[in-house]
């Protein structure tokens, strides 16, 4: 009796937990009070007849799991391991790939790859469903837990097996420490202003201000702001962002579960910049606060492709068990009451970017290292990349003769390698990552050049 009784006590924990933020809909507590002592009748009768071993921790995290599942994709429940986890990633540095997923009707879907990381430059794409991690299905399993198996120690490689459309894509993807900067400047020809912001975090608009100075030094009345990949942050932040690029009055309502409306305004009474946001299908949340507010007051011009349609505000509790959930709290809308969730903000100027396609490239299965003699698909994608690298190899057949042996030996004293001609895990790499980084350098950026041509009118 004591395991089942210490059983349900952990049941109701999270129940309890919650005491402390009250309740926003009236429940009917007679019937919540009948539909405990019911689950406490089930477990008691599971525990008492089921044939097998089970875990007590297995059953609590199942019960956990069902009761968020009933709710919206963006409410999970964590771990203690999983909001640890969170935390981390909440606090800005973490190593992994760098990408944000969610659950979706039981697929674990792309949000966006962050600005900058493995995923990125690998050619992860919004809208991907991710389907194995290391050759391990993760059908069922939640975006927290696929989270813990993707991320791991800094320089170690994990193969995504991603669906996209009808296509099935294999990524080999080097994890690094992903920090995130969240705000990046530049001034561009005919001082233009470039500002990059991948983030709405608490000093979000603090580092902002400090770009803005330097702007001002240099007369800069013309800014780009790119918020491309921009998953979102605190509504609080695109609001207090809001304040310095677009005049007073109401900028975003918020719709809460009790009935309750917040409306959030900007003070600002003359703008100062010209602007031109840049938004894509990675821009969600905080990030379509901002641009939808642009859009509807008619201060700015935005440039690039639908952003996700995440137009929610959610809550993260840290629960007494060490576990935490996230869930969602409001709904919010743009300015003329135009619905963000789901449908996302459309760009006054649709511009696609060429897409980089690493796909057409085998992945190294980094269980092998080719010498020379060996016929396999690992010196098939080291000829490959070699090829595209401009190395002088034949044409790439699998077979690992003198001529991709001499290559090899050459990209290996390039970069610093140890030059003897082995095809081993640090030369697949290196070999990956200059092939990331070939593909990306001459791509011709036209959202942004878009962008700069819509502010040059």
């Amino acid at each position: 009796m004591k395991r089942k009784t210490s059983l349900l006590l952990a049941v109701l924990l999270i129940l309890s937990s919650f005491t402390t933020f009250g309740f926003a809909k009236e429940i009917d507590k007679d019937k919540f009070g009948t539909d405990i002592e019911f689950l406490k009748n089930v477990i008691y009768f599971v525990l008492d007849n089921y044939q097998y071993e089970v875990e007590q921790e297995d059953i609590l995290e199942g019960l956990y799991d069902g009761f968020f599942n009933v709710l919206d994709d963006y409410s999970v429940y964590y771990t203690p391991k999983e909001y640890s986890a969170k935390l981390d990633i909440t606090a800005g540095e973490f190593t992994g790939i760098g990408v944000q997923i969610i659950d979706v009707n039981g697929q674990i879907v792309v949000v966006t790859p962050l600005p900058g990381s493995p995923a990125l430059d690998a050619g992860i794409k919004t809208g991907d469903i991710i389907k194995y991690v290391d050759g391990y299905d993760i059908t069922g399993i939640t975006s927290s837990q696929t989270s813990l198996l993707i991320r791991g120690i800094e320089g170690t490689s994990v193969n995504i097996g991603i669906l996209r459309g009808e296509e099935a894509l294999n990524f080999e993807i080097v994890r690094s420490k992903i920090t995130t900067s969240v705000v990046e400047s530049e001034i561009m020809d005919n001082n233009i202003g470039y500002l990059r912001v991948t983030d709405f975090a608490d000093n979000t608009v603090e580092l902002v201000e400090k770009e803005l100075s330097k702007f001002d030094q240099n007369g800069v009345k013309k800014i780009v702001i790119d918020m491309r990949n921009n998953g979102g942050g605190t509504l609080q932040a695109a609001v207090d962002l809001l304040n310095l690029f677009v005049t007073e009055g109401p900028v975003v309502y918020v719709d809460y579960a009790s009935g309750k409306e917040d409306i959030y305004e900007s003070t600002l009474k003359e703008q100062k910049y010209e602007i031109a946001v840049l938004i894509n299908g990675g821009s969600a949340s905080a990030t379509e606060v901002f641009a939808g507010a642009v859009k509807y007051k008619n201060e700015g011009v935005i440039v690039g492709t639908n952003s996700f349609g995440k137009g929610i505000v959610q809550t993260l509790y840290p629960l007494k068990s060490g576990s935490g959930v996230i869930f969602t709290t409001a709904e919010y809308f743009s300015v003329d009451k135009t619905p963000v969730h789901k449908t996302g903000v459309t760009p006054d100027i649709i511009v696609e970017n060429e897409a980089i396609d690493l796909s057409k490239y085998p992945s190294f299965s980094k269980e092998n290292k080719p010498v020379p003699g060996t016929v396999s698909l690992d010196v098939l994608a080291a000829e490959m990349i070699l090829n595209t690298l401009g190395y002088d190899v034949n044409e790439p057949d699998g077979v690992y003769d003198q001529k991709s042996f001499d290559q090899i030996v050459k990209f290996q004293n390039d970069n610093f390698l140890y030059s003897y001609g082995t095809i081993d895990i640090a030369t697949q790499n290196a070999l990956y990552n200059a092939l990331v980084n070939h593909t990306h350098k001459d791509v011709e950026d036209l959202q942004l050049k878009e962008a700069i041509k819509a502010l040059n009118k």
